[in-house]
């Protein structure tokens, strides 16, 4: 398990939003945009139960242009 594991859906958001981010829209099924009008960066969210995946927390952050180690000190 690495830095990235055990981080929920509301994990994430909670600290997204804490970068700026904010909700933008639904997008296809599950999936939320979420955007920052700071540095004019979207990302995309699935609202899943469970734990989300390191891979796809990693594509998150790099959509949203956050390191790993900024995100795992705002925790």
């Amino acid at each position: 398990m690495g830095r990235l594991s055990g981080y929920r859906y509301r994990d994430i958001i909670k600290i997204l939003k804490l970068f700026g981010f904010e909700f933008y829209r639904q997008a296809a099924g599950s999936h939320e945009i979420w955007y920052n009008r700071i540095s004019n960066k979207y990302t995309t969210i699935p609202n899943h139960t469970g734990d989300m995946s390191e891979g796809t927390l990693r594509a998150i952050l790099k959509q949203a242009d956050i390191s790993i180690e900024d995100f795992v000190r705002k925790k």
